[in-house]
């Protein structure tokens, strides 16, 4: 079975044919223009606005002209992650997609790779729909917004004013029959080190470490399930070494993307000759210390090292403060919601640490993290505990991409439409629910009125290349969101 024999076939293949497509973040111009070419082929009106979102305006079908007008909303970028033993170049290559069969089910893989239904399968929807001749819906707009994995930057630049419709429906959530009224804001920070460089000491042995294996995985989503986090893991290993064993550090490197849970880091240091044995040791206690604690939800974790050269270390304690700074930054969830059982309240995602050596002898090491709160006040302490950490070990810390979380309104029209829509396709209510994760709702509320829901298919592990799509899922979600369109109320 491949991906063109699944149901609805025509969301399926505009999924496909939005995996051939690179559209890193950032990176998503082939996409739009490929977006904006199926809307003049279709005839419907479009519009690229000066950051680079396109809205286009589907007209509504006979009978249906005074229903209330409704806004599909998608973003088009995906998070770029691979296997270390996948090469892909996220510029030029495609997705390279494969059903696997679970307990007599399909679920959509990519090779290696993310496989980018966060949100392209929200886009094959919205694409699907603006293609029916036979689907009956009011005035839509179709809204594909860029960059939402690494800025919200289509979201936070949209224009007020462009677009028309009174309701929007998101389709950006990963959990069919779940419907979404809520998210967590979120704010980035940055720390940066500056170092000197000087030569490896004399008789010194270099290592590479490396830790792998990990699941990585969604910094919202999948935040508080205890999952590995390679920085943690490799400051956990470096601190004694650089502390007690005269180690010194030559370079690091860990995370690519901040709301993916880092899977892999790998670093350079050398220790004396004398405490070679002791570094492989303690390397190995560390493996067995990580794989006794994390294997129930990480199985293939490990931590190994093998000798490696390097010419140049970092002078001075600089790198011993940084470790240390890492080893001590809060990470994981911080807080959990008192009112909604379940729900991660606040978070950070220690994501990326990267040493960089100038030419000049000088260099400079980069920490990024990713906070997510649904309460302003935890954010900003949260935020102050990290700026504290980094602070005190030395660094520049600069915090940016603040965005609002989306106030739950349980009085909602839409909820109340598609709840009893829902109930009566499938027999059964719905979920409503909030989402630590960061949805663009968060900031359409501040520039637009809307009423607002945010529906999707079941998605797994987005964000990692274990990313995978409950097939099954995706003709529910079709038809909910068809029966949706159709029980749109007139204007009043």
């Amino acid at each position: 079975m491949t991906i063109h024999d699944l149901e609805p076939k025509a969301v399926w293949e505009n999924f496909y044919s939005l995996t051939q497509i690179p559209r890193p973040s950032k990176h998503e111009g082939k996409a739009i223009e490929f977006l904006q070419k199926f809307a003049n082929e279709h005839c419907l009106e479009n519009y690229k606005d000066k950051i680079g979102n396109l809205i286009v305006r589907c007209p509504a079908t006979k009978g249906y002209e005074n229903r209330v007008g409704v806004i599909m909303q998608g973003h088009v970028d995906m998070v770029p992650q691979n296997n270390s033993d996948t090469p892909h170049n996220w510029e030029k290559d495609p997705i390279v997609t494969r059903v696997v069969m679970k307990d007599g089910e399909p679920w959509v893989y990519a090779t290696g790779t993310t496989l980018g239904a966060d949100d392209g399968l929200g886009d094959a929807v919205i694409m699907t729909i603006l293609a029916s001749k036979d689907i009956p819906h009011g005035p839509l707009e179709a809204l594909f917004t860029i960059d939402e994995e690494t800025g919200m930057t289509g979201a936070n630049n949209l224009e007020a004013g462009v677009l028309k419709g009174d309701i929007l429906l998101n389709l950006d959530s990963e959990t069919e029959g779940e419907l979404y009224v809520g998210c967590a804001g979120g704010l980035d920070c940055n720390a940066e080190f500056k170092y000197k460089t000087e030569p490896m000491p004399a008789g010194y042995k270099v290592f590479e470490v490396t830790v792998g294996g990990l699941r990585g995985g969604h910094s919202g989503m999948e935040i508080n399930e205890g999952r590995g986090n390679a920085n943690k893991v490799m400051a956990r290993v470096l601190v004694p070494v650089l502390k007690s064993m005269k180690g010194v550090l030559a370079s690091i490197e860990g995370g690519n993307m901040r709301n993916a849970i880092p899977r892999e880091a790998v670093a350079r240091v050398g220790v004396p000759a004398d405490k070679a044995e002791a570094f492989n040791k303690w390397v190995a206690k560390i493996d067995a210390d990580e794989k006794a604690e994390i294997t129930a939800i990480d199985p293939n974790v490990f931590v190994s090292c093998k000798p490696a050269t390097a010419k140049k270390c970092m002078a001075g304690k600089v790198a011993l403060k940084v470790m240390q700074a890492i080893y001590t930054c809060p990470n994981n969830a911080t807080y959990m919601s008192l009112s909604i059982p379940g729900l991660v309240q606040t978070s950070n995602n220690l994501a990326i640490v990267k040493s960089e050596d100038g030419k000049d002898g000088n260099g400079v090491i980069t920490i990024k993290t990713l906070m997510r709160s649904s309460v302003d006040s935890q954010k900003e302490d949260i935020c102050e505990a990290i700026r504290s950490a980094f602070e005190l070990a030395g660094g520049k810390v600069t915090m940016s991409g603040g965005y609002s979380g989306w106030r739950p309104n349980m009085d909602s029209p839409i909820l109340k439409t598609m709840e009893k829509t829902y109930k009566k396709l499938f027999g059964k209510e719905p979920e409503v629910k909030a989402i630590h994760a960061g949805l663009e709702c968060g900031i359409f509320q501040d520039v637009y009125k809307w009423d607002m829901i945010s529906t999707g298919p079941t998605l797994m592990s987005p964000h990692s290349p274990d990313e995978r799509v409950y097939a099954p899922s995706v003709p529910r979600l079709f038809q909910f969101v068809c029966e949706t369109l159709k029980n749109i109320p007139v204007k009043k």
